[in-house]
């Protein structure tokens, strides 16, 4: 009889493909528009219509001077129009790290005679830039190259179309708009930049980097780990009788803590996660700090899993190795929390017919009292086979109002209905712990230390 599995979710492939396509952008043409330099012509000529409606100049003076301007007119805007569009390219990384400003260079190149344009590359919209546009002095054959600084704030696939350059005619009275240049498609993922300096340490060493307190307890664990010789503030449980009456001197076992566990990551991509604090989304810090814990368990030899679900929905099974970690970056990479009341119950049951194997479950949320009902029922059917702990995420607002001075009506009223709120969740919280969930409330700010620490707290204690 066929399982009742719901049907599959996105799931990223190990051999998955990290380049990006590029495509010639179409060149386009605007129109051409008058310069401010047109004020050196129409001045003058303006002038000279009034001298010849003042009577002081002959009026045919003053057509001959009209026919004048319009003819250098009409030759510098034959010269723009007939104009080849400089040649320009674009070299950058294809993946992108959000909020870490990077260079890209552009290089334009005049393929004729020497022309003066202003160039402005087509990047994604809203991201945060520096140093454009550049006006440019091109000479023939010869090409300009420079860097500008550009900040990616949000992450996903975008796409860079074409480079935009405002071409000046040769006198200066027009500018016309082209894009030429290469169509790229670049992919903007979470920061990376911990995980690479994580790889230099061990991963004891790497969780004190993030803030974990790791308590040591030297010798115990589950896993038989070597042989050593007794040192002072081992137990006597520790030492293997036999080994020392063949050596002749006290002989310890050391264990380790159990490897090939595993771990699922279940974060909501629901409302709740929409809130901002700072620059990035809670989704955003939620998304960092659990790559950040992903690492570190696959340091320590564990599978590491991800379910994603509420608005956009995403399922990575459990995997070992530290190469693990790719595909958890590029499964994850573009999820997006939406306007969406999450169903934890719905993702619960994904869950549970997904993951038979036991494994410490941690779920990351913003709780709200009024998401505990459809929650206790998400947790109970979840402990049934495993170890779970929810991170309620509280917003950084919530304590800058409470630290706020209070000096008039509506500052009491806001302080007032925020310690309210903060209550409510204490007893949410509460009342998880009752059933007997770990329950962590932290900031953005804490939660990569928090979920590392309470990670290696379950491995240290065997709870698992």
């Amino acid at each position: 009889m066929k399982s009742a599995l719901p049907p599959p979710l996105p799931v990223a492939s190990s051999d998955a493909d990290l380049s990006v396509p590029r495509d010639r952008a179409l060149p386009r043409r605007g129109w051409a528009r008058p310069a401010p330099r047109w004020a050196w012509l129409v001045l003058p000529w303006s002038a000279l219509g009034l001298a010849a409606s003042a009577g002081w100049l002959q009026t045919q003076a003053w057509q001959a001077a009209t026919i004048v301007v319009l003819l250098i007119a009409l030759i510098d805007l034959a010269r723009l129009l007939r104009a080849p569009t400089p040649q320009a390219a674009r070299k950058m990384h294809d993946t992108w790290a959000i909020g870490v400003e990077r260079p890209v260079t552009l290089t334009v190149e005049a393929s004729q005679r020497r022309q003066r344009v202003d160039a402005f590359d087509l990047h994604p919209g809203g991201w945060a830039m520096r140093d454009l546009p550049r006006r440019l002095d091109l000479r023939r054959g010869e090409a300009a190259i420079f860097d500008y600084q550009l900040r990616a704030n949000m992450r996903g696939d975008f796409q860079f179309d074409g480079v935009q350059l405002r071409m000046h005619s040769p006198w200066g009275l027009w500018w016309q708009s082209r894009v030429t240049g290469e169509i790229q498609r670049v992919r903007v993922f979470p920061n990376f930049a911990p995980l690479a300096k994580f790889a230099m340490f061990s991963a004891e060493q790497a969780s004190r980097l993030v803030g974990a307190h790791v308590k040591r307890r030297r010798g115990e664990g589950t896993d038989f780990h070597q042989m050593r010789e007794y040192r002072v503030g081992d137990s006597l449980r520790q030492i293997d009788w036999k080994a020392t009456a063949r050596a002749r001197r006290l002989i310890s076992r050391e264990y380790q803590d159990e490897r090939n566990q595993q771990l699922v990551l279940m974060l909501d991509t629901g409302r709740r996660l929409m809130a901002r604090d700072g620059a990035l989304s809670h989704f955003d810090h939620v998304l960092d700090a659990a790559l950040v814990v992903a690492y570190l368990a696959l340091r320590q030899g564990d599978g590491v899993g991800l379910l994603a679900n509420g608005g956009q929905s995403r399922w990575v099974p459990p995997q070992r190795g530290v190469g693990a970690i790719d595909n958890l970056l590029r499964a994850s990479y573009a999820l997006q929390p939406q306007p969406i009341a999450t169903d934890f119950l719905a993702a619960a049951t994904e869950l549970s017919l997904r993951q038979r194997r036991r494994s410490l479950v941690m779920l990351v949320t913003n709780l709200r009292d009024e998401d505990m009902d459809d929650l206790l029922a998400a947790v109970r059917m979840l402990r049934g086979r495993h170890l779970v702990c929810v991170a309620s995420l509280r917003e950084g607002s919530l304590d800058q109002a409470l630290d706020e001075e209070v000096d008039d009506l509506s500052g009491a009223i806001r302080a007032g209905a925020t310690a309210q709120y903060l209550e409510h969740r204490v007893r949410a919280h509460e009342a998880l712990r009752n059933h007997g969930v770990m329950v962590l409330d932290v900031s953005c700010s804490q939660l990569a230390a928090s979920l590392v620490e309470k990670y290696l707290a379950v491995k240290r204690d065997g709870l698992l």
